[in-house]
């Protein structure tokens, strides 16, 4: 009887003698950020968090992409209540951690994905990379863009891509959020010198980290009461919206 070597669906590897943490979403093609991932991505940076040689996560996604985002699926009634806390609480850790989460993005960052990445220290976005939160097309909106989209890209920008459902290029990225656009190749490139240059930050990281998640708090507090007025809003069509995008998904195996 032979055991199947079942690959993690986050990849979790301590490189630079224990000094740089790695972490891959492992579900391509679309590595798509199912309440299982995110809870897995929290454990990882959890089993992490003490470790005093630390000194900087890597996150980016196996294949071609980054990460389509957040299950269509998992946005149906029944489980979105769950989807959604595990959402928000893999957010204020990445916010809060003591060390610098820095996003590697290539290809897709959608929806969930992109709202994570803005919740990230640093990111490095290959010349094909596209950023953006389609989630307003299926009768929602971005929870976390809404809350700190302003904050990260600029208030004009964000409200056009809360609206809207449109994306950017890395091009159009690099103009609005630092250090995005920089090539990520292979040997690390020039995320590599930034990361080398993290050693020096020892345990102010910590600090850094409480302050991002006392302004990450203050603003989730004002989406909060702004929540109510989605109620309100003419969404009728959400579950059809969502129904059709979850077939779309298995059509194109998502």
């Amino acid at each position: 009887m032979t055991t199947e070597n079942v690959a993690p669906i986050v990849n979790a590897t301590l490189l630079e003698e224990g000094t740089l943490l790695r972490l891959e979403l492992n579900q391509p093609k679309g590595n798509i950020l199912t309440l299982e991932m995110m809870q897995a991505l929290s454990k990882e940076l959890d089993a992490q968090s003490k470790n005093a040689r630390l000194r900087a996560v890597i996150l980016r996604g196996a294949g071609k992409h980054f990460s389509f985002g957040a299950s269509v699926e998992e946005h149906q009634k029944e489980q979105a209540p769950s989807m959604l806390a595990g959402f928000h609480a893999m957010i204020r850790k990445v916010a809060a951690y003591p060390v610098p989460v820095i996003a590697l993005v290539e290809g897709s960052c959608l929806g969930g994905a992109f709202e994570l990445i803005l919740a990230c220290h640093m990111v490095f976005a290959s010349p094909t990379a596209s950023f953006g939160c389609p989630e307003i097309k299926l009768g929602v909106f971005p929870p976390v863009l809404a809350a700190i989209g302003a904050h990260r890209l600029g208030g004009p920008l964000a409200e056009r891509m809360i609206l809207t459902g449109s994306t950017i290029d890395a091009a159009t990225a690099e103009s609005l959020y630092a250090r995005m656009g920089q090539a990520v190749e292979s040997s690390g490139g020039s995320a590599a010198n930034t990361i080398a240059g993290l050693a020096a930050l020892g345990g102010r990281g910590a600090f850094i980290g409480k302050v991002r998640n006392d302004q990450l708090g203050a603003f989730y507090e004002k989406l909060h009461q702004l929540t109510g007025y989605q109620k309100a809003l003419p969404m009728n069509t959400g579950a059809e919206a969502v129904e059709t995008a979850i077939k779309a998904a298995r059509k194109w195996g998502y």
